[in-house]
């Protein structure tokens, strides 16, 4: 391998979010470009993981505060177009969540899995006759990485190769307490500070104080986080310098249209009839009113991602007189859930609520959906409006990260390039504004289709991101 991704996520194994996509896709661009660059996650009890055949490849123990960790390292034996590791830690990850219990909530051993993991990874690789080129590190539980290989003397073999760091969210920094010291491997006392943020130890801090270079995923949530990043802004203005913000992309053999199996009828069958009959097939199943908009909110229902919004906004278009139809497919806060099934229960016919994760129905989603709706209060980068616009869905979204990046609002544009709808703030007023352009939009049936069909055009498959991460290798070390 000449670059590793070091991960807790990565699609098809695990995925909780938008980073298992990147995870999973990165590395198959970049393979695809001769620069083989292999993964390595948790071994989790997920489905697809259970499935699949695994080799052996090295086993060892963690000594960690004061008990011996059994650990191995087990490689795919075929399915994908990379090498996917996995660390095997008995009793830390064979469970079904990645992040959450089937209650979901947090487990309560987080800190020690992830300095477990990253660990295992570290002592793995200082056996290797041939070490990686790079070591790309994704988001805080790998965050100690870019510290250990520098200042502890078990991974000394591994101190001159660089490491990438990529903030996937910020929200989350995996902070915690002195007294749990013990759980890291020993290091030079004399690099102390590089550890310490406010008091305690904060793996999102350390990676961002350690690493050779600094990514996150749009350009606009980089200057974000200068501004708004829960008591790292310093930090990050400080690092500028070795920072780049670089958009991402999506998985163009996945998500394509014209192949998804998952699909009912695909756009080889004509972009009208794909659209026609994919919308049918969704109305029917979630029975809503086929004759109005439809428009789909997937993904988690928390309030990072706007979720608390959707009953007030929903029930204030209905009031204010708006038609439409709404789709909720995700899984969340409790609290969320329960408002939301009241408002499926009370709006039957126009409001339909799936609260599951459910990839399948995802997919037919976005290809039957006229708009997606994503009114984030935090949007690194966005995915989900890049697949929705592939499929020919019409993106209404709030005007941060990665959104604000990709989708430009058809009311701006003076080019006649406008992508979607979008939203400054976060409020009922402009939240509501924003549903009543749609249902506009879609009332014009020549403008509405003319959109759909340029935003169908459009390339965000992985090939450009790739070559500007392999253009970052190549300037910290050759790849050949």
């Amino acid at each position: 391998m000449q670059v590793l991704h070091i991960s807790t996520e990565c699609y098809p194994a695990a995925k909780a979010g938008g980073l298992g996509d990147v995870a999973g896709a990165l590395p198959k661009y970049l393979s695809a470009a001769n620069i083989l660059s292999g993964v390595i996650i948790p071994k989790y009890n997920t489905k697809w993981i259970l499935q699949q055949t695994w080799k052996n490849c090295f086993q060892d123990t963690i000594q960690f505060n004061g008990t011996a960790i059994n650990f191995s390292i087990q490689e795919l034996k075929s399915g994908l177009s990379y090498p996917l590791y996995v660390v095997d830690i008995p009793g830390k990850f064979d469970r079904t969540g990645v992040y959450l219990d089937v209650d979901g909530r947090g487990y309560p051993d987080e800190v020690e899995r992830a300095v477990c993991f990253q660990r295992a990874v570290l002592q793995w690789l200082s056996t290797l006759k041939k070490l990686p080129k790079i070591l790309h590190c994704h988001d805080h539980h790998t965050g100690l990485i870019p510290f250990m290989v520098k200042h502890c003397p078990d991974f000394a073999k591994l101190a001159n190769i660089p490491t990438v760091f990529t903030i996937h969210n910020a929200e989350y920094h995996g902070t915690f307490g002195w007294e749990k010291i013990g759980i890291l491997p020993l290091y030079d006392g004399r690099v102390s500070g590089l550890l310490d943020w406010d008091d305690a130890i904060n793996p999102l801090a350390i990676a961002i104080k350690c690493c050779w270079k600094l990514t996150t995923v749009s350009p606009s949530y980089m200057k974000e986080l200068q501004a708004h990043t829960r008591g790292l802004e310093r930090l990050l203005q400080q690092e500028e310098p070795k920072s780049l913000g670089i958009l991402n992309g999506i998985d163009a053999q996945v998500w394509n249209p014209a192949t998804d199996e998952f699909l009912t009828s695909t756009v080889k069958d004509s972009a009208d009839y794909y659209k026609k009959t994919n919308k049918k097939v969704l109305t029917q199943y979630f029975k809503v009113d086929p004759q109005l908009p439809l428009i789909t909110f997937i993904g988690r229902l928390a309030r990072e991602k706007g979720a608390d919004f959707l009953a007030p906004i929903i029930e204030r278009f209905i009031v204010e007189g708006g038609r439409a139809a709404f789709i909720i497919l995700g899984t969340g806060e409790p609290i969320l859930h329960e408002i939301l099934a009241q408002l499926n229960r009370d709006y039957q016919g126009i409001v339909s609520v799936a609260l599951e994760y459910n990839e399948r129905l995802a997919h037919q989603l976005y290809a039957g959906s006229d708009f997606l709706w994503m009114p984030s209060r935090v949007e690194p980068c966005g995915l989900n409006q890049l697949y929705a616009m592939r499929y020919g869905t019409i993106p209404i979204v709030r005007a941060v990260g990665g959104l604000k990046d990709t989708v430009i609002d058809i009311d701006e544009s003076s080019d006649r390039k406008g992508r979607g709808i979008q939203f400054g703030q976060l409020t009922l007023q402009e939240g509501t504004t924003a549903i009543h352009r749609a249902s506009t939009l879609y009332k014009n049936k020549e403008t509405f289709k003319k959109l759909r069909s340029h935003i169908m055009d459009l390339d965000f498959s992985w090939e450009k991101s790739a070559a500007t991460y392999l253009q970052l290798y190549q300037e910290l070390s050759p790849i050949k």
